[in-house]
């Protein structure tokens, strides 16, 4: 579990969410998933138009992109092997759900 923040697409303030998050060969992804929603959650919104976010794991915090990978299949697969429930939510929606690369900026 991480906690991300984002800046409002329309507001300009700061939201802080609690999202899982997989670390996929050094990949840190988080799933716009919204449990199959419908919709895209608000906070796959804002990073959209404002892809720099605050990372907070359980040891530390840093600044990172939001990125829309090319390998967007190849990287589901692998979140679907670790966590099979991001499947079951992929099937609820017609939508295909964002897979999101936070790449620290840091590093």
């Amino acid at each position: 579990m991480i906690h991300l923040t984002t800046t409002g697409a329309r507001t300009g303030r700061k939201h802080r969410v609690t999202l899982g998050a997989l670390d996929i060969d050094g990949r840190l992804v988080v799933v716009a998933s919204a449990m199959g929603s419908p919709k895209h959650p608000a906070w796959y919104h804002n990073l959209r138009r404002n892809p720099l976010v605050t990372v907070e794991t359980g040891t530390e915090t840093f600044e990172a992109a939001a990125v829309l990978p090319p390998d967007r299949d190849e990287l589901f697969a692998a979140v679907v092997e670790r966590e099979p429930g991001f499947a079951a939510y992929q099937e609820r929606t017609t939508r295909v759900l964002p897979v999101v690369e936070l790449r620290r900026l840091d590093a």
